[in-house]
């Protein structure tokens, strides 16, 4: 249990800042280019060359610690972009010839994630609805 709390220290602090570099990310790119959209695509962009340089040096160098691990996948890039991962392991499928559970991984992931966007919103506008006619 006491190392879970520890992990749980490790990944909410890298989540921070993942999460404060794509805010970050994403008022510079509004300001500079008015796109909404564009932030968010730096982002996953940034965080799926990271966790992919940082696989790189994995396997180039040995093994990284699994708290530094942890702090920097789970918590710096899955806070920068959920995406870093889903990238990777569409990668890994990819590199050991899985190309069909590559396809099935992009499209559910991008199909799914789209969806519950939807459902998402969906729910806001029946809670909304609710609300107002009570």
């Amino acid at each position: 249990m006491k190392n879970w709390i520890f992990e749980i220290l490790v990944v909410g602090i890298g989540g921070f800042l993942g999460a404060v570099a794509r805010f970050i990310i994403t008022k510079l790119s509004n300001t500079m280019m008015a796109s909404p959209t564009l932030g968010t695509l730096i982002s996953n962009i940034v965080a799926g060359f990271l966790i992919g340089l940082l696989i790189g040096f994995e396997r180039h160098n040995g093994a990284i610690a699994d708290k530094t691990k942890l702090f920097l996948t789970v918590g710096c890039l899955g806070g920068l972009s959920t995406f870093s991962a889903f990238s990777l392991q569409t990668f890994l499928y990819i590199e050991n010839g899985n190309y069909i559970k590559a396809g099935l991984n992009t499209l559910l992931n991008v199909i799914l994630s789209i969806g519950f966007v939807f459902i998402g919103i969906l729910v806001a506008n029946l809670i909304k609805k609710f609300a107002i006619s009570r």
